[in-house]
């Protein structure tokens, strides 16, 4: 099974994968890519971290906007996972993470069959609110760095709740790699999507480029786009002589 890992620079999308190395390594077959735009950087530090052999975590130098290799063209992507298998046999699990992106950044299913979004409480208790793909319809949402919420004024409480209202009760895993729990609680889900994927009925899941959202003070229909997705501007008729 190919896991995506994505969300914004600087959420903790790294040490994620370097925690579940170091609980999964001995029960699972694991390989990890990572995706940086000019650097190796971040398998550098999961090679420095001494979670899995250096060799089975390989980089991909995306060269331009990180979600160009996870979902545009992700033959590099690909080409890596393949790579891995030739190496060492048949994998478990093979980690693609994503470079830091935006809230947009989503995972094709061409290249994941499961993918999860990263947030951290640092960024802000409202980051949850302002939705998009990722934050709606990746397979979980994880709010790192819960051990920082006190330091900088977050109740991640009403964090992971919000989360839950924005996915309309999709999983959320409010996580701290220093918190045990947290961890059984990430792994668990990990195990889990394994097993259903291993039955051949996991069907990979597309959050696609645009989320359902409604602009606050405002109040009107859904409405759909031209890429098929339907949105809902909740907004008063404009004044007389007003543009639009």
């Amino acid at each position: 099974m190919r896991l995506g890992v994505a969300g914004p620079v600087g959420t903790g999308k790294s040490s994620l994968i370097a925690t579940l190395c170091q609980a999964l390594s001995g029960e699972l077959r694991l390989g990890v890519i990572t995706n940086d735009i000019y650097t190796d950087e971040d398998a550098r530090f999961l090679k420095s971290a001494g979670v899995l052999d250096p060799e089975r975590i390989r980089p991909v130098e995306t060269g331009a906007c990180p979600h160009t290799a996870i979902r545009d063209d992700v033959t590099a992507n690909l080409l890596a996972a393949e790579d891995l298998e030739a190496d060492f046999g048949s994998l478990d699990l093979v980690i693609i993470e994503s470079g830091g992106d935006n809230l947009t950044a989503t995972f094709s299913p061409a290249l994941v069959d499961a993918q999860l979004f990263v947030l951290d409480v640092a960024g802000g208790g409202d980051v949850v609110r302002k939705g998009g793909p990722g934050i709606a319809r990746a397979d979980l949402l994880v709010i790192n760095k819960t051990d920082l919420g006190e330091h900088v004024g977050v109740d991640v409480e009403r964090m992971a709740r919000e989360g839950r209202a924005a996915r309309a009760g999709g999983p959320v895993v409010a996580l701290s790699r220093h918190d045990t729990a947290s961890i059984r609680m990430l792994t668990g889900w990990v195990r889990e999507t394994l097993a259903h994927y291993r039955t051949g009925h996991h069907t990979p899941v597309d959050p696609g480029p645009m989320a359902p959202h409604i602009h606050a003070g405002r109040t009107g229909q859904p409405h759909p786009h031209a890429d098929g997705t339907t949105h809902a501007h909740d907004h008063a008729p404009a004044e007389a002589g007003q543009g639009t």
